[in-house]
């Protein structure tokens, strides 16, 4: 699976389940338990999220496809 702007949160949570480490060496804060994290991230995508925090979007892709390739 390759990330794209696109690709849900979600489903990065599914295939390759919580990857919340990631996330805080990025300087995101974790949202609540795993569980509520699920539900939130259903309709927000990884563009979306990248403006909410701030962070730059070919940046943002670039660590979360190497964090899903090392989960492989």
């Amino acid at each position: 699976m390759t990330i794209t702007k696109d690709t849900r949160v979600f489903d990065i949570l599914e295939k390759y389940g919580d990857i919340e480490n990631v996330m805080q060496a990025m300087g995101i804060k974790s949202v609540g338990r795993y569980s509520l994290r699920r539900i939130i991230t259903r309709f927000l995508s990884v563009e979306k999220a990248a403006k909410i925090h701030k962070k730059p979007l070919d940046e943002f892709l670039v660590t979360l496809n190497k964090a899903v390739e090392q989960k492989k």
